[in-house]
């Protein structure tokens, strides 16, 4: 089992990953303090893992909640259909929340505790590989509105994550790649050498190679640790991990939650952020077009839906939570393993980056 530990003083916790550790019970439950669980799963989780978790906390009172599964359940429904059961079941502030899913469920179970009786004890138990090493890291929380993705939150840290390799196992091959896109990011904004060893694993990558998919969850979840550890509540650094998101949130939010994966999106998003990176020659056309082809080698689409228009991107971007007073806002390139923040993008060069996703698409 590796452990990397996320410090934020007061508030630090460990990340376990390795294979097996939903087997392991007394690492499951060592950070239970009541006497009363409440879990948050969803109909594909549930028949796979449930019953070994709740086992784990066999010494507790536990209760459980089945959401249905999909981004079009990220909601102000969902955590209000989680809050009405909590107080049907009377659970109070000694109750410890465990979000056991992928990052739907990881969301809205966080924003729950984090609003509940204002505020109350959560884990993180993700079993997807976005969530693994991603929205289960850095204690982001939050639910989409129809106007937005994740316009409602809070910034509020698990007690701990616990990853287990061997859930990557039962995972259709469209969600293994969306969660590749995240790992491909880090290796983008942050680590050059990683990126490198993700392109030559990318097979063992793929038919989830226990050994390699420890050590790059590992690796992914060392980035945003120590990034989150420096810009917890996104103040300026943590906001480079949003490398791909401006691009790809708007294709989410302008084809509908649910009809692409999250990390579909944020796979296309990073081709797009690296040909506008290109295109203000921030980086060479050549490494652009090696950020395309990982894209492409992961199973994740290069060019976005056929539908969008440039106009559909700027309306949704212009409504997306990283725009800021002065306009928009863009992670791009300065090289591979090196990414930084700027706002006055030119619109006439973001608009041939648009443009030429459009005919991309056409093409597709």
């Amino acid at each position: 089992m590796e452990t990397v530990e996320l410090d934020l003083g007061e508030n630090a916790y460990p990340i376990y990953i390795g294979p097996g550790i939903l087997d392991d019970a007394d690492l499951l439950s060592e950070r239970i303090a009541g006497a009363n669980v409440f879990i948050v799963t969803n109909e594909s989780i549930a028949p796979l893992y449930l019953e070994t978790v709740e086992r784990a906390f066999r010494g507790c009172r536990v209760d459980t909640y089945v959401l249905p599964d999909g981004e079009s359940h990220k909601n102000l429904a969902s955590y209000e259909s989680i809050v009405s059961e909590l107080l049907s079941k009377r659970h109070n502030r000694s109750t410890t929340l465990v979000a056991l899913g992928g990052g739907v469920v990881g969301d809205v179970t966080g924003y729950v505790a984090a609003t509940y009786q204002r505020g109350v004890n959560f884990l993180q138990i993700p079993t997807t590989l976005l969530a693994q090493v991603d929205s289960s890291v850095g204690g982001k929380t939050a639910v989409n509105h129809p106007l937005g993705k994740n316009m409602i939150g809070a910034f509020y840290q698990p007690k701990a994550v616990y990853i287990d390799i061997n859930t990557l196992k039962s995972l259709p091959a469209r969600e293994l790649s969306s969660g590749l896109a995240e790992v491909i990011k880090h290796g983008a904004l942050a680590d050059s050498d990683y990126l490198s060893w993700v392109e030559e694993h990318m097979a063992e990558l793929l038919t989830v190679n226990v050994e390699v998919m420890t050590q790059t969850v590992r690796r992914s979840c060392e980035i945003k640790a120590s990034i989150v550890a420096q810009d917890e509540k996104e103040a300026g650094l943590r906001a480079l991990l949003n490398l791909g998101h401006t691009f790809g949130h708007a294709i989410e939010h302008s084809m509908g939650y649910g009809s692409w994966l999250h990390g579909e999106a944020v796979g296309c998003g990073l081709v797009m952020a690296a040909d506008l990176s290109a295109r203000l020659e921030r980086i060479s056309p050549v490494s652009a077009e090696r950020i395309k082809r990982v894209v492409g080698a992961a199973g994740l689409p290069t060019a976005p839906p056929p539908a969008l228009t440039a106009n559909d991107f700027l309306h949704s971007m212009l409504v997306d939570k990283k725009a800021t007073d002065s306009g928009l806002r863009f992670i791009l390139l300065n090289e591979i393993g090196a990414a930084e923040m700027v706002e006055d993008v030119d619109e006439s060069v973001l608009l041939e980056t648009l443009e030429a996703g459009e005919n991309l698409a056409d093409l597709g």
